[in-house]
């Protein structure tokens, strides 16, 4: 599969943040493309402080978004969390999600977001799961307009995805 006009979004929970890049015509990582955390390890629990901050549920957190950071991404990759992440950024350090910052733009969450949310289980339940996925897709930056929500996204990049990696975090209270 040649992966060298790839873009990448990535999709944490149901709060969408999209990345893209721009073509270089270079080829397929020859190792994985994962996406790893420093936070959590895959399947591991979230913390306290990766949790919502809302009063109104009593959430008890800090809205600090985990670190994330993504390898082996198909070369000649520019990243952007809703558009325009430079081509060196390839992960977002703690918190950098939940405060933004100038390697990014935000989607449109499910709570019309922006930014990071941190769960909010409901008090006494099993774990819930929250996962973070980078998806490589073919499509050029511009062809997405700022704000999009998660069904926007999926919709403009179904049948232009080239690979995708995925790291899953736990948590409850």
């Amino acid at each position: 599969m040649n992966m060298g006009n790839a873009r990448l979004f990535l999709v944490v929970g149901v709060t969408v943040v999209a990345l893209g890049a721009v073509a270089t015509g270079g080829k397929a990582a020859s190792a994985p493309f994962m996406v790893t955390s420093s936070s959590f390890t895959d399947g591991g629990m979230l913390t306290t402080k990766n949790a919502a901050d809302d009063p109104m549920r009593v959430c008890g957190g800090e809205n600090v978004s985990p670190a994330l950071a993504w390898s082996n991404a198909p070369e000649g990759v520019s990243h952007w969390v809703g558009y325009n992440i430079p081509v060196n950024v390839t992960g977002f350090a703690e918190g950098e999600i939940t405060k933004g910052s100038k390697n990014f733009v935000g989607g449109k969450g499910t709570r019309d977001n922006a930014l990071y949310i941190g769960p909010c289980p409901p008090t006494g339940d099993s774990p819930h799961h929250y996962v973070f996925t980078v998806v490589a897709t073919e499509l050029e930056p511009a062809s997405l307009k700022p704000g999009m929500t998660r069904d926007e996204v999926y919709a403009a990049i179904k049948g232009h995805t080239l690979g995708g990696a995925t790291i899953v975090g736990r948590f409850a209270r």
